[in-house]
């Protein structure tokens, strides 16, 4: 069997930075409402000085004919090959402070060993916090602020939760595994999901991106600029708007989203409320939110082109999508 370190070829200088406290990963796949994560990767890699650090072998990692890589034909001739690119890059934040992404598609194979080389990673660079984001499809409206919910390895690395459901099972993630496992490593992990309109979960979503940025400088103190996603958000925003006010249909849903999401905010604010829901039988069993999560990755999967990138696929037809680009470059309920 291969050996995982052999996945990946480090840069002559890697460990000149090291220690490095910080790694955020934001690996494109199939969960990831409104590309928040994604946008967060491009966002990140866009405004930040980028080093490259450590380069894994796609060719071992993805499943080339389940995510075709595209490709460019013009003048009756191939001109270019979008080679799928998982790295690791060095960035420093608006104070120097340095930090590592992990970007690029999700390994469609050999999981085990992935995660093992990135394990061997955080500890030869010294990392002492690794975070996740992402973006999930919740029944919230755009109309409010973006909410978003957080994991962790052990207590005190984000802050409490408030009880919304018991055990469920959701659909397998790199992600998700990745934190698991660094967990059981005795590596400390955590995870932001921004919580993304499900009607809005085929398009980008810059909100969701802008509020997984604060949330990871809040929680590191990195330095971390959001004003261009926010900029983003806001042009976004208008033409939600507009498109909303020509359909009595769309809006109507978004007016009973509202209503809901303002039952359950009133009642978390009453003293002894354990959970955001006004009427706590009303949450949706572990089979239900299950099922919910399977038709999001089914209806994706179905939806989207042969590629991960951010904006790839359909918007749903009565609202707005993202410019494309990519990002490679040198419950039902809210969550506080």
């Amino acid at each position: 069997m291969r050996d995982p370190l052999e996945l990946y070829t480090m840069s002559p200088r890697a460990y000149d930075a090291a220690p490095v406290p910080v790694l955020v990963h934001a690996m494109r796949g199939s969960l990831d409402a409104g590309h928040a994560g994604a946008l967060v990767a491009r966002h990140l890699l866009d405004s930040l000085p980028v080093e490259r650090i450590a380069t894994f072998d796609a060719d071992a990692l993805v499943d080339y004919r389940s995510r075709r890589p595209p490709m460019t034909f013009e003048d009756f001739q191939y001109t270019d090959y979008e080679e799928p690119v998982i790295a690791l890059d060095l960035l420093r934040d608006d104070e120097g402070t340095p930090l590592l992404l992990l970007h690029g598609p999700e390994p469609d194979l050999r999981w085990d060993a992935f995660t093992t080389a990135v394990i061997s990673l955080v500890e030869d660079l010294g990392v002492q916090r690794t975070i996740g984001v992402q973006g999930i499809p919740m029944a919230v409206p755009h109309t409010r602020p973006v909410t978003v919910t957080s994991h962790a390895t052990r207590g005190g690395l984000v802050d409490p939760q408030r009880h919304m459901m018991g055990t469920v099972q959701v659909p397998g993630n790199i992600a998700g595994l990745l934190e698991l496992r660094l967990g059981r490593a005795g590596h400390d992990a955590l995870g932001f999901a921004a919580n993304v309109p499900h009607y809005l979960a085929q398009a980008e979503y810059p909100s969701a991106a802008a509020e997984l940025v604060r949330q990871i400088s809040g929680n590191t103190g990195l330095a971390l600029p959001v004003g261009e996603l926010e900029a983003a958000a806001a042009e976004t925003m208008l033409q939600i708007e507009a498109q909303i006010s020509a359909s009595s249909e769309v809006g109507a849903v978004v007016h009973a989203l509202e209503q809901q999401y303002d039952a359950y905010m009133e009642a978390a604010a009453q003293p002894g409320q354990t959970t955001l829901l006004a009427e706590p039988g009303n949450i949706p069993t572990a089979d239900e939110i299950g099922a919910e999560l399977e038709a999001f990755l089914a209806e994706h999967k179905q939806g989207a082109p042969e590629t991960d990138e951010p904006g790839g696929g359909p918007a749903r037809p009565e609202l707005p999508r993202g410019a494309s680009d990519t990002d490679e470059r040198p419950a039902d309920g809210p969550q506080a």
